[in-house]
C-alpha cells in the first residue's frame, strides 16, 4: 500500500521570546487539502514550544481516547531533546490540516493505529533538531566547539568544564541560528526512555477527576438539550405537540429540526424530562419496512457477480480446476455500534460572527468544517476547543453529532451542551458495515492451498468520506500520491480489503475482489480496526477449514505456509509454545490459534474456550504475542493488546446490531450486551524484540481476537462459525 511521504521539515521563530520549532506538509498535499492560499503560505506547525523559563509543550495534534498517546508522543519528543517526560506538557493543536495532517492520511485526525507509526521520525527529528540547536546557542555562548557539549535532563553541559545552561536561558539565541538541514538522530541502543514502561501521563488526572472530557465542560449560562432523531433511518419529523413538555419547571425551549427534535433546559436531567414529555410524530419515510433479512439478501445478490480486482496472483481458475480438493464457505459479520462509554456529547456557542465548539474529537478539522457548513460562517471563524475522549473507536471519527449540535445551537441563545443518550447513541450511530464474504481454495494432493479466492462485499465507508469531504479534490490528491482515496476513484475500498490482500501465506495462486453494496438508509463508518475486524475473522476462520479439510493441525498447517513471512511465523510459534499447544484442553474446551497482518503488525493470538452443555461460551485464557516494529512504551503496548482482545471477544459472542421496520431493535447495555468484569480471561501478552519501523497496536487485537475465539469454539464443539455474532448459535435445538 502505498502512502504520503514521511520526510517533513523544520523551521524555527522566534515566538513570545521563546524557540518555536515544527513541520510542514508537501507542498502538492497542502494544496490538495487547504487549497492554493495555504500552499502559497504554508505556516509552520509548531509541535514544540520551549520558553524562557524552560517549559517545554508538545503542541498535540493528536488526541488521547484512553489508548496511551498523551504518553506515547511525548516519548517521542522527549528521547531526542534529552528532557525528562515529566518536563513535557500538553496543549490541543488547533485544527488545521497544512500543519497538523497525520503522515499517512494527509488529514488531522487519531485514527488507524496511526500515531507512533505516523510520527515515530517526525517527533523525534523535531526534537533532535531543538537539541542541535539549544547545543549550538551554548557553544556559541561559551566561545566552544559544540562537539564539546551535550545535552541532559533539559540543560546543556559543557563537558571539559562542567559548565551548564537550562534550555530555557538559551532560546532567544537559539531561535536566531539557522536550522541545520540533517541532524543524526540517535542509535537506538542510546535510547534512555524510548522502549521503556513509562507511567502515563494522563493517568493522574483521570484518577482524581481532574480531567476534562467533552461531557465535563461547564460554560457561564450553559443550558443542556436532549435530542431524539426519527427512529426509522431516513425518516423526518412531522409534527410535535410540546405543550405538556413547555409546563415542565426548567424546560426553556424546544428545537425543532429535520428529522429530530431537541428539548433546551437548565440540566440535562430535565431535558431528558421535557423530551420523554412530547408527544412526536414521525414520517418514516421510505425505509420503514426495512430489514436486515433485507439488507442480506442485498448483499448476498451483489456478491454473485464480479468485483473490483484488489490483487491477482496467478491463475486461479487454472489451479483451481486442477486442484485434487475444493473447499468454500460463506462467512457473514454484523453491523456493529461503537458504543463509547462517555456518550456522544457536544457543546456549542453560536453567535452572528462566530462559533465555538467544546467536544472531544478525533478530526478536528472536519468538525471545524461541518460547523461552518452548517452556519454559514469562514471556518476561520469556527474555533474547536478539544478534549479528552471517554473512548473513541472510530465513533468519533464522525461529524454526524457535530453538525446535530450546531443546529440546534442555532436556535439558542448563548451555549449549549447537546447530549444523546444512550440509546440515541445506540439507535443512530454510524455502523460497522455488515460484510458478506465468498471465499473459496483449491488444495493439492498434500492439502496445501494452491488456489485462493475471496471477494468481499460490504459498503464503502471510504467511499462516503471521500464524496462528503473531498469532492472536488481527488484530481490534486492523485497528483499528491493519497493512495487510499484515489482507489476509490476506480472503485476500490482498500480498507475494505485489508487483511484479505496480504495474508501472510504462502498462496501461490490468488485473487481477492470487491463488490460495494450500499445497505439502504444505513450509515457506515470505522469501528476499531474495520476492515481487518472482518478480513481476519474471513481469512483465518477459513486457514482453520483448510487445515480440517487436510486433517492437519491447525499451528502445523499455517507454520507451513509462512517460509516467506518469517515475522509472521515467529509471532505464531511464540503464541503457540507460551500457550501451550500441544497441551491436550480440558472436556468441554478448545484451543483456537489465528494470526494478523494488519496495520503494520504482526499478531498472533491463542484462545483457550469451554462450551457448556447449554451452549454458552466462557474465554477463559488468550495468549497474545506481538511484532509491531520498535516499541515506544512496552505497557501502553501491551494494554492495547488486552483491550483490543476484550473488545473483540465482545464484538465475536455478542456484537449485533439488527434492524426491523427500518429501525435499530438494540437500545442500550441490557441488549447490546458487553463482556463483563466477571468475564474477562486471563490475558498474557508477549512482545517480539524488533528494529523494524514502528506498526499499529490500537486495532491489530480486536481482529485477531475473533478469529482465535470461534477457532477454538470448532477445537471444542466440532460446530465452524461462519456468522458473528455466536450468540445463540450454539444452543441446543
Amino acid at each position: 500500500m502505498h502512502t504520503l511521504s514521511r520526510r517533513t521539515f523544520l523551521k524555527t521563530s522566534a515566538a513570545g521570546g521563546g524557540l518555536l520549532l515544527g513541520f510542514r506538509l508537501p507542498a502538492s498535499l497542502g494544496a490538495a487539502l487547504v487549497g492554493p492560499t495555504a500552499a502559497r503560505d504554508f505556516a509552520p506547525n509548531a509541535f514544540i514550544r520551549i520558553d524562557r523559563d524552560g517549559a517545554i509543550t508538545l503542541v498535540m495534534h493528536k488526541v488521547e481516547m484512553g489508548q496511551g498517546t498523551y504518553t506515547s508522543m511525548p516519548m517521542l519528543l522527549a528521547e531526542e531533546l534529552d528532557v525528562d517526560l515529566s518536563q513535557v506538557r500538553l496543549e490541543h493543536a488547533p485544527p488545521d490540516d497544512a500543519r497538523y495532517a497525520e503522515p499517512l492520511f494527509g488529514v488531522q485526525e487519531t485514527g488507524g493505529s496511526t500515531s507512533v507509526r505516523g510520527n515515530w521520525e517526525p517527533l523525534r527529528r523535531a526534537g533532535a533538531t531543538a537539541r542541535s540547536m539549544l547545543v549550538s546557542a551554548a557553544a556559541e555562548t561559551w566561545e566552544v566547539p559544540a562537539s564539546a557539549c551535550r545535552t541532559a535532563q533539559g540543560a546543556v553541559i559543557h563537558g571539559p568544564t562542567g559548565r551548564s545552561l537550562l534550555y530555557g536561558a538559551l532560546v532567544e539565541h537559539a531561535a536566531n541560528l539557522s536550522v541545520p538541514d540533517n541532524v543524526a538522530l540517535k542509535d537506538p541502543k542510546d535510547f534512555k526512555l524510548i522502549g521503556t514502561p513509562a507511567k502515563r501521563l494522563d493517568t493522574p488526572d483521570k484518577v482524581d477527576g481532574t480531567a476534562q472530557f467533552g461531557i465535563d465542560v461547564r460554560l457561564p449560562g450553559m443550558k443542556f438539550a436532549a435530542v431524539a432523531a426519527c427512529p426509522v433511518f431516513g425518516g423526518t419529523l412531522a409534527s410535535v405537540d410540546d405543550a405538556k413538555t413547555k409546563a415542565l419547571p426548567g424546560v426553556q425551549q424546544v428545537v425543532r429540526l429535520a428529522d429530530a427534535v431537541a428539548v433546551v433546559a437548565d440540566s440535562t436531567w430535565v431535558a431528558k424530562q421535557g423530551l420523554a414529555a412530547l408527544d412526536i410524530r414521525w414520517d418514516e419515510g421510505p425505509n420503514a419496512q426495512l430489514s436486515t433479512a433485507d439488507i442480506v439478501q442485498q448483499l448476498a445478490a451483489a456478491s454473485e457477480k464480479s468485483g473490483v480486482v484488489a490483487r491477482k496472483d496467478g491463475d486461479v481458475a487454472g489451479a483451481m480446476a486442477g486442484a485434487a480438493e475444493k473447499v468454500a464457505a460463506i462467512y457473514e459479520l454484523p453491523f456493529l455500534a461503537h458504543a463509547t462509554m462517555e456518550p456522544v456529547n457536544c457543546t456549542v456557542h453560536v453567535r452572528p460572527d462566530a462559533c465555538d465548539i467544546w467536544v472531544g474529537t478525533q478530526v478536528p478539522t472536519f468538525t471545524q468544517t461541518a460547523a461552518a457548513k452548517v452556519t454559514g460562517l469562514p471556518k476561520a471563524r469556527v474555533q474547536v476547543h478539544n478534549h479528552l475522549l471517554g473512548g473513541g473507536f472510530g465513533r468519533r471519527l464522525e461529524v454526524d453529532f457535530i453538525t446535530r449540535a450546531v443546529q440546534v445551537a442555532q436556535q439558542v441563545t448563548g451555549p449549549v451542551q447537546v447530549l444523546w443518550s444512550r440509546e440515541e447513541d445506540i439507535q443512530h450511530d454510524m455502523y460497522r458495515p455488515y460484510y458478506y464474504d465468498r471465499i473459496a481454495a483449491g488444495l493439492d494432493a498434500q492439502g496445501k492451498p494452491i488456489a485462493w479466492s475471496h471477494r468481499v462485499t460490504g459498503s464503502s465507508i471510504l467511499g462516503r468520506v471521500i464524496n462528503q469531504l473531498f469532492p472536488k479534490t481527488l484530481r490534486v490528491m492523485r497528483a499528491a500520491g493519497v493512495h487510499q482515496l484515489v482507489s476509490m476513484v476506480r472503485g476500490l475500498d482498500l480498507d475494505a480489503v485489508e487483511g484479505a490482500v496480504e495474508p501472510p501465506y504462502a498462496l501461490p495462486n490468488i485473487r481477492v475482489e470487491y463488490v460495494r453494496q450500499e445497505p439502504p438508509g444505513v450509515p457506515t463508518a470505522f469501528w476499531r480496526g474495520v476492515g481487518p475486524t472482518h478480513n481476519i475473522f474471513v481469512v483465518e476462520s477459513f486457514i482453520d477449514e483448510l487445515a480440517a479439510a487436510a486433517k492437519r493441525d491447525p499451528l502445523e498447517y499455517r507454520r507451513a505456509l509462512l517460509d516467506g513471512s518469517p515475522r509472521a511465523k515467529a509471532v505464531l510459534e511464540l503464541a503457540a509454545e507460551r500457550a501451550g499447544w500441544g497441551r491436550p484442553p480440558a472436556p468441554g474446551s478448545g484451543r483456537g490459534i489465528a494470526l494478523l497482518h494488519a496495520f503494520g503488525s504482526y499478531v498472533a493470538q491463542v484462545a483457550d474456550v469451554a462450551v457448556s452443555h447449554q451452549g454458552d461460551v466462557r474465554v477463559r485464557r488468550v495468549v497474545c504475542a506481538v511484532d509491531c516494529g520498535s516499541v515506544v512504551n512496552p505497557d501502553i503496548v501491551k494494554a492495547q493488546m488486552e483491550s483490543g482482545i476484550v473488545f473483540g471477544i465482545t464484538g465475536a459472542l455478542w456484537g449485533e446490531i439488527t434492524i426491523k421496520h427500518g429501525r435499530v431493535e438494540q437500545h442500550n447495555f441490557h441488549d447490546y450486551r458487553m463482556l463483563r468484569m466477571s468475564e474477562a480471561p486471563a490475558i498474557e501478552v508477549h512482545l517480539v524484540g524488533s528494529t523494524e519501523a514502528p506498526g499499529g497496536v490500537g486495532e491489530p487485537g480486536t481482529s485477531a481476537a475473533m478469529p482465535a475465539v470461534t477457532n477454538a469454539i470448532f477445537a471444542a464443539t466440532g460446530r465452524r462459525i461462519r456468522r458473528l455474532p455466536v450468540k445463540d448459535q450454539l444452543r441446543p435445538a
